[in-house]
């Protein structure tokens, strides 16, 4: 299977990567504006098993230019199978004294990106395709909000309306789209955003999570927005 990771520096969107990494017969390619991380990321899959096929892309998902994207990614893989939009943006500040750029910076990684990656991919996703955006239970519908999220919980909000819209679009292609919500994960975005927080679920095990879905929800379900609470023993 050949894999896009995105936010693959860090978190969730490394472990995604690591593990995918590690099944034989996947190709992955993982991608983040990190050059270090992401080459820390490769050693790390490399030292494990220096057979597997780990590609990285350095690459601004705010404000890069995703028609040279489209060009660099191919060179890597003619087709892919799966596409794990995971990367995040957090500001952690009341509504009140957020600013403009803080909107933008928020909804270009958190919302934008999304699309534009995978409209990039679409062209080269062939029928049993699919591509799960990684939203937030702070976006989901009902969920509690709390002080500081606000605009955050906006912007994964907006994602996953958009996978509703994406997989209603892209189902006469074939391709199936979903959207996980997860709670909170120990990841360096959540210890820098609430310092002294704790959560005894570890990135590696939502990203097990994740990839068990893509394996057994593919062609099952399409345009679901599902809340992801896992125990620390999940």
């Amino acid at each position: 299977m050949n894999i896009v990771v995105s936010g693959a520096s860090s978190g969730i969107g490394y472990e995604v990567a690591k593990q995918a990494a590690l099944i034989q017969d996947n190709l992955v390619v993982a991608i983040a504006r990190s050059e270090d991380k992401l080459q820390a990321l490769r050693t790390d899959v490399l030292n494990k098993n220096p057979d597997a096929r780990i590609y990285t892309l350095t690459f601004n998902l705010a404000t890069g230019d995703y028609k040279d994207l489209s060009h660099e990614i191919f060179d890597f893989a003619n087709k892919y199978d799966l596409l794990i939009n995971n990367a995040g943006l957090l500001i952690n500040k009341p509504l009140k004294e957020l600013t403009a750029s803080d909107f933008d910076q928020m909804y270009q990684v958190n919302s934008r990106a999304v699309f534009l990656l995978s409209k990039v991919l679409l062209p080269r996703m062939p029928k049993g395709s699919q591509i799960i955006n990684i939203s937030s239970m702070s976006g989901f519908q009902g969920s509690a909000k709390f002080p500081g999220l606000g605009l955050y919980s906006a912007t994964k909000g907006a994602t996953a309306v958009l996978t509703e819209s994406m997989a209603r679009e892209w189902a006469s292609d074939g391709i199936t789209v979903n959207c996980l919500c997860p709670g909170a994960v120990d990841t360096q975005m959540l210890r820098e955003a609430f310092p002294g927080y704790e959560t005894p679920v570890k990135a590696e095990n939502m990203a097990e999570f994740i990839l068990n879905f893509a394996e057994t929800a593919n062609g099952v379900m399409n345009g679901q927005i599902i809340p992801v609470t896992l125990s620390a023993h999940d």
